[in-house]
């Protein structure tokens, strides 16, 4: 399942990122391949990277139904979890006296 999560929070900003790039070409005439390949791409990495941000805020906040719509744009409602990985939240750290 966790794999699963993995792709869809991979595949879903891309498709997000295509549709962008889409909307954007309404009106622009890219002359270019490499200038389409390049606007996809940003729009691709600013896509992800506000709902990615706006999750880590929501977790921050305890606002658990604006954490769970920015995973659903992301393509899956929570990050994934994998085995073994120890989340910051969950470390203690023990000072000596």
């Amino acid at each position: 399942m966790n794999l699963f999560a993995s792709f869809m929070r991979t595949v879903v900003p891309i498709v997000a990122g295509l549709l962008l790039t889409l909307l954007v070409r309404i009106g622009v005439d890219f002359d270019s391949a490499s200038v389409a390949s390049v606007v996809t791409t940003v729009l691709t990495g600013a896509y992800y990277t506000t709902f990615r941000l706006l999750e880590s805020l929501a977790v921050k906040l305890h606002s658990r139904p604006l954490a769970t719509v920015a995973g659903i744009l992301l393509g899956w409602a929570a990050p994934p979890d994998y085995a073994g990985t120890v989340h910051p939240a969950q470390t203690t750290t023990e000072h000596s006296s």
